[in-house]
């Protein structure tokens, strides 16, 4: 089963196929893969290091925090890497012209928006290159319009091999090839409609390459889906608190684990995987974005909001409020 899309400008994706690890009993992404779901996982939920904060103002300053970003000051784009906005797709609103309903206790007044227009851009977004660490936690909040269809590709943390020139573009592109374990590998978490299945824009789902990963029935390798068996349709219009965490694996062991959290509620904790081959291969470059072509998506502009993006070594959870 696959989806066939025009280039990406980022990730420089062609295609998108979910192979599914089944959580229900110990999963494959190869045949003889230990990936499996963790049924009693004693990761934390609920509060975390961004309670102390309010609104995340200051949260930089915590000694576990990489990178912050709550999109209250500075010009688009000023605190990330690279930036991509063909078509004027990103923008700054406000609370009182963009009426998303965000809770300025709780997400300042300024967010980021992204609006895809179909047959004029793909949407857009940022990404940051960033000093790794042996476990990464990655939060973000999240808007879909109320009338938002379904969204191609979303967050994704990409391993590069180094942050040097060519180097850090490792990580990118390489759809439809078995990764390389000594140069990428990488794991996004995106809402995914099932083919249509689902109503837009779908359920929460990790979308993940490495070298030992599935091949699909064309032979090619495309993305390895990861989520629970059943989950909630995601709700349009509503702000969504979303956390996602990957821990490296010791180079050539299959010691390296997934999870992701929506709203401070753990929904899946995946073990087993052998990300990488190298002990200088780390995770380091988060794209943040929306893109949307139209091969499922027919709705002409599909609006997603963003804000408290926060990469850092431990749990995050969600915002504080102000007290």
């Amino acid at each position: 089963m696959q989806k066939i899309f025009n280039c990406h400008p980022i990730c420089l994706t062609a295609v998108y196929a979910a192979l599914t690890v089944s959580p229900v009993s110990p999963a494959s992404a190869q045949s003889d893969s230990p990936v499996r779901l963790i049924d009693e996982s004693e990761l934390p939920t609920g509060e975390g290091l961004a309670s102390n904060f309010e609104s995340d103002r200051e949260i930089a300053s915590h000694a576990a925090v990489i990178f912050a970003d709550d999109f209250e000051s500075g010009d688009l784009g000023s605190k990330w890497d690279d930036t991509s906005n063909r078509g004027n797709a990103l923008s700054f609103v406000t609370k009182p012209s963009s009426a998303t309903g965000q809770d300025p206790d709780v997400l300042g007044e300024r967010s980021l928006k992204v609006t895809a227009t179909l047959d004029k851009n793909t949407g857009g977004g940022f990404t940051k290159w960033f000093e790794s660490s042996e476990r990464l936690f990655i939060r973000f909040y999240t808007k879909f319009d109320e009338d938002c269809d379904y969204v191609h590709h979303f967050c994704t943390l990409r391993a590069n091999k180094s942050l040097q020139g060519k180097d850090r573009w490792s990580g990118f592109g390489g759809a439809g090839l078995l990764p390389d374990g000594k140069e990428r590998f990488s794991t996004a978490i995106e809402p995914w409609g099932n083919w249509g299945q689902w109503s837009p824009p779908g359920r929460w789902n990790f979308y993940s390459y490495w070298h030992t990963m599935r091949a699909s029935p064309d032979g090619k390798y495309w993305g390895n889906g990861f989520r629970p068996k059943s989950q909630p349709n995601i709700q349009r219009g509503d702000w969504i608190c979303v956390e996602f965490m990957i821990q490296h694996n010791t180079p050539g062991e299959n010691d390296g684990e997934q999870a992701y959290w929506i709203d401070g509620e753990l929904r899946g904790h995946w073990t087993g995987f052998n990300w990488r081959t190298s002990p200088t291969l780390f995770a380091n470059a988060l794209t943040l974005e929306s893109y949307v072509t139209d091969r499922w998506t027919k709705q002409s502009e599909n609006v997603v909001y963003f804000d408290n993006v926060v990469i850092a070594k431990s749990y995050i959870g969600p915002s504080g409020p102000k007290r």
